[in-house]
């Protein structure tokens, strides 16, 4: 299994950003390449760069660097377009404490949101009510305090904010993309 198809982690990709003396969590930076995938793209050398633009540095220390990074664009491009609805954000795992997790949760939130708030106001007016009200909701949860003691009612509560903040993505990536993934429009079916 080469670098390529080897599946990018929050560790993996922490990890990475450690290699070029970053001690930056990539969950804010994979909030923005979700919503730039969703709203217009990002190629990947503008991903590339902007990546290396997080990192502080002129460009990827290796080509194995280079190729784990886009490989981490291609596999949430695949996510958010593929007709499984598979897409999760980029955020530390179960090895990482809740307060952790709920911290990754915020960056995401707080990065995917810049990207939105960068559009304007123009490509919203075209947006369902669905969506809006989702994105208002992730307004929210980036102001949701991470400091969660360590118990099931948190764990459940967290589990589902990262549930919203997931299919918020897919639902704004739906929409600026129809027809890929080919799924049910719920808001016109439920419509008599």
């Amino acid at each position: 299994m080469s670098l390529i198809d080897e599946r990018q982690d929050f560790s993996t990709i922490a990890d990475l950003f450690l290699l070029h003396s970053s001690m930056q969590s990539p969950a804010f930076t994979d909030g923005r390449l979700c919503a730039q995938l969703a709203m217009h793209d990002i190629d990947p050398a503008a991903w590339l760069a902007e990546v290396c633009g997080v990192l502080g540095v002129e460009q990827p220390r290796d080509e194995s660097s280079a190729e784990r990074f886009l490989a981490w664009r291609r596999q949430t491009l695949e996510a958010l377009s593929g007709s499984e609805l598979g897409y999760e954000p980029l955020l530390p795992d179960e090895l990482f404490s809740l307060g952790e997790h709920a911290q990754g949760l915020k960056e995401w939130t707080l990065g995917f949101l810049e990207v939105i708030e960068d559009a304007g106001e123009a490509p919203r007016e075209a947006w369902s009510t669905s969506l809006r009200e989702a994105l208002e909701d992730l307004s929210g949860i980036a102001a949701m305090p991470d400091d969660l003691e360590e118990d099931a009612e948190n764990e459940d509560d967290l589990f589902a904010l990262v549930e919203h903040v997931r299919m918020a993505a897919m639902l704004l990536y739906t929409e600026q993309h129809p027809g890929q993934p080919q799924v049910e429009d719920t808001e016109s079916t439920t419509r008599h």
